[in-house]
């Protein structure tokens, strides 16, 4: 058989194979029509590069990278769709920073419907990462636009909050007095309403309207013990949140509660002026539910859609929480202590000198709406 003959039939069996798959594909199509629908999921953060996917980029692996992989696995997305996101409508949430987990993420995408869909997904993907529930929504739903606040937590040490000449060779014995938890509570307190967060990302001049971000609560819980330290729990809401916005929100109120800056620093950072402030690690950070009381309101009760509430997950969110993400926080905290090491870059800086000029960090690009 000459060589021509050879590719010659190469070519043919390549061909039938084409046929044979997109014959399948057919079958699937109209066994599984694609609906629109939200996927709730948590995952552990540690070692992933974020949530959102950057194509090309597959040294630096991100949630949706394992996300997407194993919904081509499973069978509910087409495997040509999976460079192409769009081509399923895809819309994530709240595009968390590498590091950083989610107890309560959601996407939208169109998907078939296959049998025991959540199951199948899960399947293909590793521990750190589960689809706890599925919905389906409104044919235009986007996850992002239509989502009208975020709620994250932020578990930390509360050496954090220790006088800046306590021993940090000592972390196990500091325990927090109830009038600093008051004091830490008062500061919180005053991120609430609207107003300019300019200072608290980077590239947002004091005069861009999209650094405005309301915020409707932030508060820090009662202490906890775990592994002989002792922790806390910070919870804040808002409407939505910029690159690092929520990070440098607890970095300024630990600089003033720890004595490094003056309380008027707070005042001043929501001014047009550019003023130092520091970001805490993005370990503790957890997103914790996204709402959607406007869809809720519109499309809840009118018989076909489902609201995007999860109340029937929440035990199983919780203990995703107790197993997945509490334990990697708590570890690597007491292993590596990211909080104390960041505490030593404190008295770096410079809390009372101001500048009219905007930060230019080119690192970091916010999509206006996105968050932390």
């Amino acid at each position: 058989m000459t060589n021509e003959e050879n590719e010659d039939s190469a070519e043919k069996v390549q061909a039938a194979k084409r046929v044979k798959t997109d014959g399948e594909h057919a079958e699937d199509e109209k066994k599984y029509p694609k609906k629109k629908v939200v996927l709730l999921m948590a995952y552990s953060g540690k070692g992933y590069y974020g949530m959102q996917r950057n194509p090309g980029n597959s040294q630096f692996r991100t949630i949706e990278d394992d996300l997407v992989a194993a919904l081509i696995k499973s069978g509910c997305i087409p495997e040509n769709h999976g460079d192409e996101m769009k081509k399923m409508s895809f819309q994530r949430c709240a595009r968390t920073d590498k590091g950083v987990s989610a107890a309560g993420q959601v996407v939208s995408l169109k998907v078939r419907l296959i049998d025991d869909i959540i199951e199948k997904i899960n399947e293909n993907l590793p521990p750190q990462i589960k689809v706890l529930g599925l919905k389906r929504v409104t044919q235009g739903f986007n996850s992002k636009n239509n989502c009208d606040a975020r709620t994250y937590s932020y578990m930390l040490p509360t050496v954090a909050f220790s006088p800046k000449d306590y021993d940090t060779g000592n972390i196990a014995a500091f325990r927090l007095e109830p009038e600093t938890l008051q004091k830490v509570n008062r500061l919180f307190a005053l991120y609430k309403g609207t107003h300019n967060f300019h200072n608290f990302t980077s590239q947002k001049a004091p005069s861009d309207p999209s650094a405005r971000r309301y915020i409707t609560e932030m508060s820090c819980g009662e202490p906890f013990i775990r592994r002989n330290y002792e922790f806390a729990v910070i919870t804040v809401r808002g409407q939505s949140f910029m690159l690092h916005q929520i990070r440098k929100m607890i970095g300024l109120v630990i600089a003033v509660v720890k004595g490094y800056a003056k309380e008027e620093v707070m005042e001043r950072s929501w001014g047009h002026e550019k003023v130092d402030v520091p970001k805490a690690p993005g370990l503790g950070l957890i997103l914790e539910r996204v709402h959607f009381d406007r869809y809720n309101k519109r499309f809840g009760g009118d018989g076909l859609h489902e609201k995007l509430e999860w109340d029937r997950e929440e035990e199983e969110i919780k203990a995703f929480k107790e197993a997945h993400i509490y334990p990697t926080i708590i570890e690597t905290e007491c292993e590596e202590g990211s909080m104390v090491s960041w505490m030593a870059t404190l008295p770096i800086h410079d809390f009372e000198a101001t500048s009219i000029e905007v930060q230019d960090d080119k690192d970091d690009a916010d999509e206006g709406n996105d968050s932390d």
